[in-house]
């Protein structure tokens, strides 16, 4: 009997090590990776649960007599020599003596950790008999995908690493991945598939159009990868019909495949016919076929759909499945947020945002749509500020309602003088295809308004106020879509500017339309466009560019006036100050204003002259004090003054 199970034993042995590809691994994916601690040859010790910064763990288990289990090692240290910058952790984790994990690590020119374990750790991971054995490890040190054996698994080994990177928005890397499987194996149809989506990750669509053509030309399943890839293409040039088209013609091929039907519900929202689009998305993740991405892109458009009618359960369902799919899906993350946001439930609001914080902390909306939960959460703490609020909007909400304003009155005598520069954000109105991140119209208002504030020049009503009046008054975004409304809401809320427009999603980017509204003379000064990427985890180039322009046309069409209250010496008081929007630095001039011109009966004014240049050299909220420079002529209380603008130029775009 004893002899029986020691020949079966060693008949199982053989099979395995004949298989490599056979997996023996006991985490499954979706299991979190136990925790150790291991030290290099120098001494230096590392723990697993310490790598929480790192979102991408390689665990590659080897041999250093056994170059085949080294493989893939090899190409990653490679990888790594190439892409220095990237968080990707690779360790390397052996049994073999110390001596022998010395001269691997001179060899080749280790640029990870190399572990000797003494503690048992290969066998808890069941890397005892198989070697190569590798772990993917994602966030919280989940188990993503484990491999055995080399050759073939070392092969879907790096394939899958290529497509983590993917989902981790580094498409070089996932490229770089994705070449060198092709190296070793030029017909690998995974790694072209990867590589020709991170090339339009990249924006190099070209390369993409010639990777999936390519494809295409094939048969069976690299013909179908290929036409999904360029039924992508299509869909995001706007060649509708060709898109359509390939899409209807894939779905012929494999029906069990989702992605087209991706395709079919974008072109479908986009031309408003809302409900064959729900019926798109709904179809493509009841469908068994994809890879994870595609399932994961599918399951967050649905998301979107069902928050944009208020259906927020069944929309943090799919998101809750996207991120299942995806653990790097920090977009599925913050929309999820923003469905809570949108109910009030703040705390799982915030939960949200810092979880996809935590996965890239270059996330831009999620870091401004956190900011923004934070100021909601404590305005619930604090009661006083919160009875302000509540108060205030009752009383704006009548004013609306009545068609009141609340501009504060100037008496005649002085009609030169400048108010404080408010201005009013309204939410920009949403037209197109479904983006795939929710909230961008709070992310761009927030952030604009909080520039616009801290450059001293134009005070913007609060995001909470307005949030709250547009509650109390329940104007949705049709209603705010009418310039009347977004004027109206201005003026009861002493803003000389309102800013308002809309957001026109199109298949590869957003375009930005936004009008600066005069709420006193109902002219326009100024009508700004900007190309948005609306995947981008990070748009301040672009607000900044924004914030610029708006402040620029402020200051050319409303420049500040004032008068000369005192002269002492080269110093000069003036009437107005922070609260207008002086800054130190600001220049002005004083002028006189020019004697009556008669011209064929008619009296005109005569132009203004320039008595003396101030630099301001000190601010308060209701004054400044300037230095007197290049007088033609003492200054005298009453003195006109004028900003002086220094023009500056921006082709930004």
């Amino acid at each position: 009997m004893t002899h029986s199970i020691k020949l079966l034993f060693t008949l199982v042995l053989l099979l395995l090590f004949s298989n490599p590809g056979i997996t023996m691994a006991q985490f499954s994916p979706g299991d979190v990776a136990p925790d150790f601690t291991l030290e290099d040859v120098y001494g230096r010790p590392y723990q697993l649960a310490a790598m929480q910064d790192h979102s991408l763990i390689v665990l590659y288990f080897f041999d250093t007599s056994s170059p085949a289990s080294q493989e893939g090692l090899l190409t990653l240290n490679k990888l790594l020599r190439n892409f220095d910058g990237t968080d990707l952790l690779v360790w390397g984790i052996t049994t073999s003596s110390k001596s022998s994990v010395s001269d691997f690590i001179v060899t080749h020119k280790a640029g990870f950790p190399v572990m000797q374990d003494q503690k048992g750790v290969s066998a808890t991971y069941q890397a005892e008999f198989i070697l190569p054995t590798v772990y993917i490890l994602g966030p919280d040190r989940k188990v993503i995908n484990s491999f055995q054996g080399g050759g073939k698994s070392t092969e879907k080994m790096l394939v899958s690493l290529a497509e983590r990177e993917l989902q981790r928005n580094e498409p070089m890397l996932a490229q770089a991945i994705s070449l060198e499987v092709q190296s070793d194996n030029p017909d690998s149809i995974e790694a072209k598939t990867v590589y020709g989506y991170a090339a339009l990750k990249a924006d190099e669509v070209d390369k993409a159009e010639d990777i999936f053509n390519d494809l295409s030309q094939g048969q069976g399943e690299a013909e179908i990868l290929g036409k999904e890839g360029l039924a992508k293409i299509y869909a995001k040039q706007g060649k509708v019909k060709k898109a359509m088209a390939i899409a209807v013609e894939v779905e012929e091929m494999a029906p069990d495949r989702g992605a087209v039907n991706v395709i079919k519900g974008d072109i479908l929202y986009a031309q408003n016919k809302k409900e064959e689009a729900m019926a798109e998305y709904q179809e493509a993740v009841s469908k068994p076929e994809g890879t994870a991405i595609q399932k994961a892109e599918a399951n967050n458009q649905l998301g979107r759909l069902y928050a944009s009618v208020g259906n927020f359960d069944q929309a943090r369902i799919n998101y809750d499945q996207t991120v299942e799919l995806d653990p790097y899906n920090v977009i599925a993350m913050s929309n999820k947020g923003v469905t809570y946001q949108k109910e009030g439930q703040l705390d799982k609001a915030m939960e949200m945002f810092q979880q996809a914080m935590s996965i890239n902390k270059n996330d831009q909306f999620s870091a401004v749509l956190a900011r923004k939960t934070k100021e909601m959460m404590n305005l619930q703490k604090n009661i006083a500020e919160k009875e302000r609020i509540d108060k205030l909007v009752k009383e704006l909400a009548v004013r609306f309602r009545s068609q009141d304003s609340i501009f504060p009155s100037f008496t005649e005598k002085d009609n030169w003088t400048s108010r404080p520069m408010v201005l009013s954000f309204v939410d920009f109105q949403e037209k197109g295809g479904l983006s795939e991140r929710d909230g961008m119209s709070m992310v761009l208002t927030s952030q604009l308004g909080e520039q616009l504030n801290q450059s001293g020049r134009v005070q913007v009503v609060e995001r909470v106020l307005m949030d709250r009046l547009l509650e109390e008054l329940n104007l949705g975004s049709s209603e705010l879509a009418d310039p009347a409304t977004a004027l109206q809401l201005g003026r009861i809320l002493a803003a000389k500017i309102v800013a308002t427009g809309a957001l026109l999603h199109l298949p590869d980017q957003t375009l930005l339309s936004l009008r600066l509204i005069d709420t006193e003379t109902t002219a326009i000064p100024r009508v700004l466009t900007k190309k948005l990427d609306s995947g981008a985890l990070n748009i301040e180039q672009e607000i900044e560019w924004i914030n610029q322009e708006i402040l620029q046309t402020i200051m050319q069409k409303y420049p500040l006036h004032g008068f000369v209250v005192e002269v002492t010496g080269e110093q000069a008081i003036l009437n107005i100050g922070a609260d207008q929007g002086v800054v130190l630095g600001s220049t002005f001039e004083a002028i006189e204003e020019g004697k009556p011109i008669e011209y064929k009966g008619r009296k005109l004014m005569g132009l203004p002259k320039t008595v003396a240049r101030l630099e301001v050299v000190q601010v308060e909220p209701d004054m400044s004090i300037v230095t007197i420079h290049d007088s033609i002529r003492p200054l005298q209380q009453d003195d006109k003054i004028q900003e002086k603008l220094t023009i500056v130029v921006n082709n930004g775009n």
